[in-house]
C-alpha cells in the first residue's frame, strides 16, 4: 500500500538529512494522475521542508531541490529519482508497485485498504458525537432536510471508518413555540380521525391553517402562548397531545430513514432538555453572566467590551426558554452522558451565529471542551422541485427519483434482468442525488437538475453505480479465473499502472476528508477512478486473453472494484451488483 512506499523514500531521507523519517511522511505525498500521461509516484516538497525547519529557509529553493535528489540513491524499492519545481519526484518500482497495492485484496484485508495509513495518526481518536437530520416533529419530512441528513451520515461513516467511536444522533425539534400554536390550533381545527387515516399531511394542514389564523387573530396568538406554557408547566392534557404529534412523526421519520440507508443510534429532542434548561439559565445567574433586560427577557452579553452591543436571549419575559437555551443544556447533558472527544452539529450555514453564540456561552461557563464543538454549515438547494412544482417533501423527491431512474432503465440497451428492478432505481436514484450533492463546497448553494443527476456518463451518482455493477458482472462471469496469486510483472503497462497510481492516494484523500469534513474529495476521487476502469475495460480485455494475463487483469478490477465500493459506503451509497 501506499504507506510501504511512503516510509520507504522517507527513510531515505531521514538517512540524508539526519533526521527522523516520521518527519517526512507528511511531506510526501501521491502525485495525482493524468490519463495517457506517464507521472511520477509520489513527490516531496522542499518548502515544507524548508518550513519545518528541516532544511534552511534561506537561499536558491531550486538549487537545494536539486542538491538533495542528486544526494539520494535509487534502490530496489525507488528506481527513479529526479528534481522538478521545487519538488523530488519518486518513480517506485513497477512491479513492486503492482506487488504492494494488490496484495490486501488477496489476504482479506480488502474493506481496510487504506485505512490503516499511518497519516492517520495525527487525527483526533476517542467518540465523536454527530448531530444531523434534526427535522421538526409535526412536519412532513421537508427536502430542506436532505442536506443534513447526507452530509451528517457522511462524516459518520467517515469518522467509524478511521476507528472513531461514533454516536449518531438525531436531535428532533419537538419543542418551542410552534407547538404552541399546533396545539392551539388543533384544538380548534383537527380532527382525530384525520390524524389516523395521513397523521403528517393532517397536522401539516393544521399549521398551516393556524399561522394564517394567527396572522389576524390576538386571541390564537395568546392562546398559542397558553398552551406552550402549559406544556412547560408539564400539564397532562397538553403533554398528552403533544406526545400523540411526537410518536406519529417518529414513526413516518424512520420509514423515510430506511429507504436512505440511514440509521440513528439516538433519537433525543428539545423536550428532553426543558427541565435542565431551567437549571442552566440558574447556573448562569449565579456566574452573573445572565442579565435582564428592560423588557424584562434574560440575555447574555457576548460583546466584546461589555457594553451590551451585541447580547443574547435566553428567557423571554414570560420566563419560557428559548432554542438556545435548551441547546445549552443539551450539549451539557451530552458531555456528562457520552463524554465525547468531540461533538459535530451539521445544519444549514443560516445557523453560522447561533453556534458561534453557544459555543461562545459554553466557554463563558467554564466548560473548556466547548473548543471541542464544531458546526458544519452547509448551503442551500435551489430548484428541488418535483413535476407539479410544489413545495417538495423528501418522500415525494425519493419517489420521483425512483421513478424517473427505472424509467430511464427500462430504456437502456445495457440494463441487466433483475429480481427487484424498484429496488435497484432507488439505490441508484438515491446515489444520484447525494453525488450532485457531494460534489462540489458544503457552503455553496447548488441548483438541482433532475436531467443532469440521472445521467449515466459524466461525473453523476448513475456512474458510480453502473462502473460498480459493470465490475461485479465482469467478477462474476469470470469467478473461475481469479486467484489469489498472480504475476505482478502481467500489469506493468501504463493502463494498469494509472489506477494503481490514483489508489495510492486514496489514504491521502480520507486525511483530507476527515480534515476539513468535506465530501467533495472522496467524491471526485471515486469518479476519477471510474473514469479510469472505463478505460481499462477497454484496453485490458479479460475474455480472449491468455489464462494469466486473464488472472492478473482481474486482480486489478477487483481492488478497484472494492476501493470503490469501500469509498461508496462511506459516501452513504449502498453499491448495487446489477444495473
Amino acid at each position: 500500500m501506499a504507506c510501504f512506499f511512503r516510509r520507504s523514500i522517507a527513510v531515505k531521507l531521514g538517512r540524508t538529512l539526519q533526521h527522523s523519517e516520521d518527519a517526512f511522511i507528511p511531506a510526501l505525498t501521491a502525485v495525482p494522475v493524468f490519463k495517457k500521461q506517464q507521472t511520477a509516484d509520489f513527490k516531496l516538497c522542499i518548502g515544507t521542508l524548508r518550513a519545518k525547519g528541516i532544511l534552511p529557509s534561506g537561499g536558491d529553493i531550486q538549487l537545494q531541490t536539486q542538491r538533495l535528489a542528486n544526494q539520494l540513491e535509487r534502490d530496489s524499492v525507488v528506481e527513479e529519482i529526479s528534481a522538478g519545481p521545487g519538488v523530488i519526484n519518486f518513480k517506485v518500482n513497477r512491479k513492486l508497485l503492482v506487488q504492494k497495492l494488490l496484495e490486501p485484496f488477496g489476504t482479506g484485508e480488502k474493506d481496510r485498504f487504506g485505512l490503516n495509513s499511518e497519516l492517520f495518526t495525527t487525527l483526533k481518536r476517542g467518540t465523536t458525537l454527530v448531530e444531523y437530520s434534526s427535522p421538526n416533529i409535526a412536519k412532513k419530512f421537508h427536502a430542506g432536510h436532505l442536506r443534513s441528513t447526507i452530509i451528517g451520515n457522511f462524516i459518520a461513516n467517515l469518522k467509524q471508518s478511521l476507528g472513531n467511536n461514533v454516536i449518531r444522533m438525531n436531535y428532533l425539534g419537538d419543542w418551542g413555540m410552534q407547538f404552541g400554536l399546533l396545539g392551539a390550533g388543533f384544538g380548534q381545527f383537527g380532527c382525530q380521525d384525520k390524524l389516523k387515516q395521513n397523521p403528517l399531511q393532517h397536522l401539516f394542514e393544521v399549521y398551516v391553517q393556524v399561522n394564517k389564523e394567527a396572522e389576524h387573530n390576538e386571541d390564537m396568538k395568546q392562546a398559542a402562548r397558553d398552551f406552550f406554557r402549559q406544556l412547560e408547566q408539564h400539564q397532562s392534557q397538553a403533554v398528552s397531545l403533544w406526545q400523540q404529534f411526537r410518536d406519529i412523526t417518529v414513526k413516518e421519520y424512520r420509514d423515510v430513514y430506511k429507504r436512505l440507508g440511514i440509521h440513528f443510534d439516538v433519537y433525543c429532542g428539545e423536550s428532553f432538555h426543558q427541565d435542565q434548561a431551567q437549571e442552566v439559565v440558574q447556573q448562569l445567574q449565579s456566574q452573573g453572566l445572565l442579565k435582564t433586560t428592560e423588557k424584562g427577557t434574560g440575555v447574555v452579553d457576548l460583546s466584546p467590551n461589555e457594553d451590551m452591543s451585541s447580547v443574547c436571549t435566553l428567557l423571554r419575559s414570560d420566563g419560557t426558554t428559548l432554542y438556545i437555551t435548551r441547546d445549552l443544556a443539551a450539549a451539557i447533558n451530552r458531555r456528562e452522558k457520552y463524554s465525547f472527544d468531540e461533538m459535530i452539529y451539521v445544519t444549514d450555514k443560516s445557523q453560522v451565529n447561533h453556534f458561534y453564540q453557544l459555543f461562545k456561552i459554553l466557554l463563558a461557563m467554564g466548560h473548556s471542551w466547548a473548543d471541542r464543538c464544531q458546526h458544519v454549515p452547509f448551503g442551500l438547494v435551489q430548484g428541488m422541485k418535483t413535476r407539479t412544482g410544489e413545495v417538495v417533501f423528501l418522500e415525494d423527491v425519493l419517489d420521483e427519483a425512483r421513478a424517473r431512474m427505472q424509467h430511464n432503465m427500462s430504456r437502456s440497451n445495457t440494463t441487466k434482468e433483475m429480481d427487484d428492478p424498484e429496488d435497484t432505481a432507488e439505490k441508484v436514484g438515491i446515489s444520484a442525488l447525494i453525488v450532485q450533492d457531494f460534489k462540489g463546497p458544503l457552503l455553496s448553494d447548488y441548483k438541482f437538475d433532475w436531467d443532469r443527476m440521472l445521467q449515466a456518463q459524466g461525473d453523476t451518482g448513475v456512474f458510480l453505480q453502473y462502473t460498480h455493477a459493470r465490475l461485479c458482472s465482469l467478477m462474476q462471469k469470470n469467478e473461475r479465473e481469479e486467484a489469489a496469486a498472480f504475476d505482478p510483472s502481467l500489469l506493468v503497462e501504463q493502463t494498469s499502472v494509472t489506477i494503481l497510481q490514483h489508489l495510492l492516494r486514496y489514504d491521502e484523500v480520507l486525511y483530507q476528508s476527515a480534515q476539513d469534513l468535506q465530501p467533495k474529495h472522496l467524491v471526485n476521487f471515486l469518479l476519477k477512478l471510474c473514469h479510469l476502469i472505463a478505460s481499462a475495460h477497454r484496453e485490458l480485455p479479460v475474455k480472449g486473453s491468455p489464462k494469466d494475463v486473464a488472472q492478473a487483469r482481474l486482480q486489478l478490477f477487483s481492488g478497484a472494484c472494492s476501493v470503490l465500493a469501500n469509498g461508496m459506503r462511506i459516501l452513504g451509497i449502498t453499491p448495487v451488483q446489477k444495473m
